[in-house]
């Protein structure tokens, strides 16, 4: 036997298995992080091919520097209106978290999932896009409806699963459903959504309609083969679609290294697929609304899709059936680097004259009025268990023509 193929290892082989920086009672760190300063990222113009774009898959656009100044090329210049609909707009979704979350502590719900620190995601691209486009969101885009105001009652009747829940009792919790919001129904299957919204997408540019898909995904979902397959046909079919990559660092307690984050940045996965991609400042209102114009030109044009990676934090529990106090560092949240997206944007609007602490302040009370209106509307109809869609509604809505063992059934039911 040759020599060399009979010799082995100097040293047993080793498995490494990938872990945070920090785990809980160390202090928080972000050293390893590099990103770029705000306004450093070119902007390329909408046409250029993906192989000439591949730094800005591992690059960091960011808009607002840290003295709340918009900088650099993609500083998508919005007018002082839009910028405050955008802040109340994500100051309204936090106030729905919250009094959703209090409301499972008493019993009100089975459960619940807040997107703190993740506002300026689904609020700005919910402000982009039409109804009329489809959203494919994951359980922390609520900014999405709220955005475009849909009735916060009909989310909390969701929630309740009461006798007026719009998706009659037929979906999880915070399971929401909006055709005519441009919201399609959520899947708790997470990595559904990427192929959902390639095929919609594909189907729009078949029949030469004008409308586009956009979707949402987690870190930890890309390591689904549904992902990879959608990214498959995206590129062969240049499917009219956003698909965004929300990197909130956490996939329940698994942090984003287990799903390759360590070795690439999450937008490079495109780059095999021949996409482009951006790696985008998740916290940046400007920057999510810059990268999102820029993607959502590329589709209207017939040029494809394109895959924005969003660099946020998640920081809230995973669920109300979590607790990250286990598996990260408790003040974590408080020491992300890229800091908090509401108030990045309120000290912009300050900087600029355009906003102050008290309508800041009058923002939040309103907000929070807002959300308690509502709930005493939704609440007088019923919490969970209290009242529920009425039996005869699981036959509703099954067939186009109803099949006679549905007639049958219904008639033994009484209904």
């Amino acid at each position: 036997m040759n020599d060399k193929m009979s010799q082995k290892n100097s040293r047993p082989l080793s498995l490494r298995v990938p872990e945070p920086s920090g785990r809980p009672g160390d202090a928080p760190d972000f050293s390893h992080l590099t990103m770029d300063p705000a306004g450093a990222v070119d902007r390329p113009e909408v046409s250029t091919a993906p192989y000439e774009m591949r730094d800005h898959a591992f690059r960091l656009i960011r808009v607002l520097d840290e003295d709340g100044n918009a900088v650099g090329p993609w500083n998508p210049r919005l007018d002082p209106e839009t910028l405050r609909r955008g802040l109340k707009a994500m100051i309204l979704t936090r106030a729905f978290d919250d009094r959703m979350h209090r409301a499972h502590r008493q019993g009100k719900t089975s459960f619940y999932m807040k997107c703190t620190g993740e506002e300026a995601i689904a609020v700005a691209q919910g402000m982009i896009l039409s109804r009329e486009d489809m959203g494919f969101p994951t359980y922390r885009q609520q900014g999405l409806l709220i955005a475009r105001g849909y009735p916060l009652t009909a989310m909390m009747n969701q929630i309740y699963s009461n006798a007026e829940d719009p998706i009659k009792g037929r979906q999880l919790p915070i399971m929401y459903s909006a055709k005519d919001y441009g919201f399609f129904t959520i899947s708790g299957n997470l990595g559904t959504q990427v192929p959902q919204a390639v095929g919609w997408a594909m189907a729009s540019a078949y029949k030469g309609d004008d409308k586009i898909a956009i979707s949402w995904i987690g870190d930890g979902a890309t390591a689904e083969g549904d992902f990879h397959n959608a990214l498959t046909f995206a590129s062969v079919y240049r499917a009219p679609v956003i698909l965004n990559i929300v990197n909130n660092q956490w996939a329940i307690s698994s942090f984003q290294g287990i799903a390759g984050g360590l070795e690439t940045t999450f937008a490079s996965k495109a780059i095999g697929y021949g996409l482009p991609a951006l790696r985008v400042d998740g916290n940046d209102f400007l920057a999510v609304w810059a990268a999102t114009q820029w993607a959502e030109e590329r589709a209207r044009s017939n040029q494809g899709a394109t895959v924005i990676e969003l660099f946020t934090y998640r920081g809230a529990p995973h669920s109300t059936s979590d607790d990250p106090s286990r598996y990260r560092p408790g003040d974590e949240h408080e020491k992300w680097p890229l800091g908090d997206p509401i108030e990045r944007l309120r000290q912009h609007l300050t900087l600029i004259g355009e906003w102050d602490d008290e309508r800041h302040m009058a923002a939040l009370k309103e907000a929070v009025e807002q959300v308690r209106a509502a709930g005493k509307e939704s609440e007088a109809i019923g919490t969970l268990g209290q009242s529920r869609p009425s039996v005869k509604t699981m036959f509703e809505e099954v067939y186009a023509t109803e099949d006679w063992r549905l007639v049958e059934q219904r008639r033994e039911v009484g209904v």
